[in-house]
């Protein structure tokens, strides 16, 4: 997605340790016209398929979801990283390790937005160690809903996660892979370029 790799390469921010900062449009805030083209972009790569949910981990992939749901009209639903006093009842839970944090989280969502004859797309912004991603999968499987596919906006495609769904059967796509950075130059370079 030619419109995404440029405004990486403008406003993103390469940081040592493989750390490419996007919070200025992207995860933190976040431009509404940008994720309106990464729904639409979602929607053309899912044509097709029979989906009546979008599932995402609180909070970044909140308003990817959101604009990707509108394109297929389902609504979305997110996985909480704790238990409120707002989710009554009996909930599906897994664990994943985020690689942005040195913590293990439950995620959890409630058994009565997931269940069996929902048809999933999961979708977040970013994939660096696929924690994330095969959490929401392992929580769609446990309520019996079938996992249509993963959608990611941004793929760290030198690190393990893009392999470690790909290798659960998960149909994955994204829109850009990033297949290296470098902090010192602040160069990012994306799978397919020359």
């Amino acid at each position: 997605m030619q419109l995404l790799k440029d405004r990486i390469r403008k406003d993103g921010v390469v940081k040592q340790g493989n750390v490419l900062k996007v919070d200025s449009f992207l995860n933190h805030q976040m431009d509404i016209r940008l994720f309106q083209e990464i729904g639409k972009e979602f929607k053309k790569r899912f044509e097709g398929e029979e989906i009546n949910k979008i599932l995402t981990i609180e909070s970044s992939g909140i308003g990817i979801a959101c604009m990707t749901a509108q394109e297929f009209d389902v609504p979305v639903v997110f996985a909480k990283k704790s238990k409120t006093k707002n989710i009554n009842g009996e909930v599906y839970k897994s664990k994943i390790e985020p690689i942005a944090h040195a913590k293990i989280y439950d995620i959890i969502v409630s058994k009565d937005f997931l269940g069996e004859g929902d048809k999933v797309l999961l979708i977040d912004d970013l994939l660096a160690n696929g924690k994330a991603l095969a959490g929401l999968a392992d929580l769609v499987r446990a309520s019996g809903a079938e996992l249509v596919g993963a959608g990611v906006v941004i793929e760290k495609g030198f690190q393990i996660g893009g392999k470690l769904i790909r290798d659960k059967g998960i149909r994955l796509e994204s829109l850009v892979v990033v297949d290296d950075l470098d902090w010192r130059s602040g160069k990012i370079v994306f799978r397919g370029d020359e």
